[in-house]
């Protein structure tokens, strides 16, 4: 991999991926952490009865109460980078929730509305932000910046839509590019592997907000929709470059290098090569999928796209994993 990240690998428990969450608000200041109320079961207006696999991922939130002024407390982002940089000479991605999705979590004793708390905990995230840049970070990745699922569900009420969505994932990285690279990961959602939603979704409605936030690159999920938005977003996406996902975090069948060579020959239609970047869908981790899994998927990911380099003329990037130097069968 060119690029490596820390899978946001900093949480103190973990069902379903809650804790991606739940982590920020239990070391910021402004939360109650002595007497953790359970939030209303629930995530964004979505719900899922007893006995469903997400019920258990949204029962097992335990949310602390906003009761004043929320700050950035000692969430220790750059301490967490600096640890996981040192393991490796690659490029370490560093990713963090985004601060609606916190807000939109936990209940709130203090300010007056959400749009408040969203702004407040965005001023607290980019201070921290700003902290782990001037560590060395060299990119910050923004998971999940709610303007295309609004955009999805139809959601544009007079407060809460994707233009307030957009001016605050502008606020939270206000100042950032000027000292790293920033990222801004979109997906529809993966809590222990699962889609949150009944029929797979599109980007279309939100492509003309994400072109405007402010970051270098921009992730879509497009291994698992069977790339169906791949032309639009290429269209639409005009200076930005372009994370496509060519792995599914869905399923445990891993893809094969030349499945994923196809994928990404179909993006270069709508992409240019200087812009694209190629990934998984979403994460993989946290209960969801075997390391080994996850190990295979990523090594079909580097050799599918040295079957697309080879064709272009391009160095191709070291597989370990696909190394006959270290196979365990003697050939001769």
């Amino acid at each position: 991999m060119d690029i490596v990240t820390d899978g946001d690998c900093r949480f103190d428990q973990d069902i379903g991926g809650q804790s991606w969450t739940s982590y920020p608000p239990h070391h910021m200041t402004g939360f109650d952490n002595a007497h953790p109320k359970l939030a209303k079961v629930g995530a964004g207006g979505l719900a899922f009865p007893r006995g469903h696999i997400l019920h258990d991922y949204l029962e097992a939130r335990v949310m602390p109460k906003l009761v004043g002024p929320v700050g950035r407390g000692e969430m220790q982002y750059s301490e967490i980078w600096k640890a996981a940089q040192r393991l490796t000479t690659r490029p370490v991605k560093f990713g963090t929730v985004t601060p609606e999705l916190v807000a939109f979590a936990v209940q709130d004793e203090h300010y007056k509305d959400i749009p408040s708390r969203i702004m407040a905990l965005s001023d607290a995230f980019n201070e921290e932000l700003h902290d782990l840049a001037d560590a060395g970070c060299p990119v910050i990745q923004m998971e999940e910046p709610q303007i295309h699922l609004l955009a999805a569900r139809g959601i544009v009420d007079d407060v809460i839509n994707p233009e307030f969505m957009l001016k605050v994932f502008n606020n939270t990285v206000k100042g950032l590019r000027a000292k790293t690279e920033v990222w801004c990961h979109t997906c529809w959602g993966n809590p222990s592997q699962q889609r949150m939603f009944a029929k797979v979704q599109s980007y279309k409605p939100a492509l003309d907000v994400l072109n405007r936030v402010d970051a270098d690159a921009i992730t879509f999920e497009t291994s698992s929709s069977g790339a169906m938005d791949l032309e639009a977003i290429g269209k639409q996406i005009t200076t930005m470059k372009i994370g496509i996902g060519v792995i599914d975090h869905h399923t445990l069948q891993v893809e094969s290098p030349t499945q994923v060579a196809e994928l990404i020959r179909l993006s270069l239609q709508s992409i240019p090569a200087e812009r694209l970047m190629l990934m998984s869908d979403c994460g993989m981790g946290r209960e969801g999928m075997s390391r080994r899994h996850a190990f295979y998927k990523m090594a079909s990911l580097v050799q599918g796209t040295n079957i697309v380099k080879r064709e272009l003329g391009l160095p191709e990037t070291p597989c370990l994993a696909a190394d006959p130097r270290y196979s365990l069968i003697r050939t001769s």
